[in-house]
């Protein structure tokens, strides 16, 4: 008879957390705690690492937190030690608990060894055109987490989804206080630990790229544009709105991200759209769906970038 543990050790505790910091996270902010418990994990939102311009209502926040989420559970399964979970609406957005031991599977293994070799690219993408398969692969990750990507496929609505992000960025590059907040966590901000730093942030936009990246602060160069005359973008979302629907988009992401990294494809994300209500609500009726879109993602081929530090695993563990 399979019997269950009542908690992790405190040595698989912190071997996960390590694993789990690796999420990506707005701005490298990093919003998230996590505290071992009788009965298990806590992964907590840290309220002062919300970004309170650009994320208001605290919905990027949960966002990075259900993606840190996911590394943990995914962790804890390539140990043989899989855990359930539970969404909360609370400072605690995910409790997990332990299962029943069970050998990892092939996947398992697979996107548990990209976490650490995941990373955002701020950067240009090739001109080459992402193989058949990929899409539905990708479609197939978000779906086991409980959430939809739709790709973008026909050229006219890519362009007008490009004018969406461009006109997004436009609007919160208008804000004094966006601005503050972007430079508090550039060049304002401990790259040791945090913020996205010169070597991360990538070039900086350039005129001429369909998809307006936002501007972390990179150098200018001519000859550093995006030469990929149609890119592959996807719009994720849940059918819901909550803040649970939220940690649940982030789990979906990171399962998408990893499964990107495991076809060895480089991923962009765009929240800019999301960031303006009128914008949001415009894509939205774009897509068809009836809730609104999450994240928008782009996917191709494009050169390792460098990648952002994160806090020390001792600095993110409740006591």
């Amino acid at each position: 008879m399979t019997t269950t543990m009542k908690t992790w050790s405190p040595e698989a505790f912190a071997a996960a957390v390590a694993a789990a910091v690796w999420a990506p996270s707005i701005h490298n902010s990093q919003p998230w705690r996590f505290r071992h418990t009788d009965d298990g994990v806590d992964v907590l939102l840290d309220e002062g690492r919300r970004l309170p311009v650009c994320d208001p209502d605290g919905r990027m926040a949960r966002i990075s937190c259900g993606a840190a989420a996911f590394n943990l559970r995914l962790a804890l399964a390539a140990t043989g030690a899989p855990a359930g979970y539970r969404i909360g609406t609370g400072p605690v957005v995910v409790h997990l608990t332990p299962g029943p031991p069970c050998p990892p599977t092939p996947m398992q293994r697979r996107l548990h060894w990209q976490i650490r070799r995941r990373h955002t690219n701020r950067g240009p993408f090739a001109d080459s055109a992402v193989s058949a398969g990929g899409p539905v692969n990708l479609v197939e990750a978000a779906r086991r987490e409980g959430a939809w990507l739709d790709f973008v496929t026909d050229d006219a609505a890519v362009v007008a989804l490009a004018e969406l992000i461009r006109s997004a960025d436009e609007r919160l590059r208008a804000d004094p206080a966006y601005t503050a907040e972007l430079r508090a966590w550039t060049s304002g901000a401990n790259h040791d630990i945090e913020g996205i730093g010169p070597h991360a942030a990538g070039p900086a936009p350039h005129p001429a790229e369909l998809l307006t990246r936002r501007d972390f602060g990179g150098a200018g160069r001519e000859t550093t544009r995006d030469l990929a005359r149609r890119p592959e973008v996807a719009v994720l979302g849940v059918l819901g709105d909550a803040a649970d629907d939220a940690v649940r988009t982030g789990m979906a992401l990171q399962c998408v991200l990893l499964t990107a990294a495991d076809l060895g494809l480089a991923t962009a994300m765009f929240s800019q759209p999301i960031e303006v209500p009128a914008c949001r609500e415009k894509l939205r009726r774009s897509v068809g769906r009836i809730h609104d879109p999450q994240l928008v993602l782009r996917f191709g081929y494009a050169p390792t970038t460098c990648y952002t530090n994160r806090r020390p695993v001792a600095d993110v563990m409740e006591p």
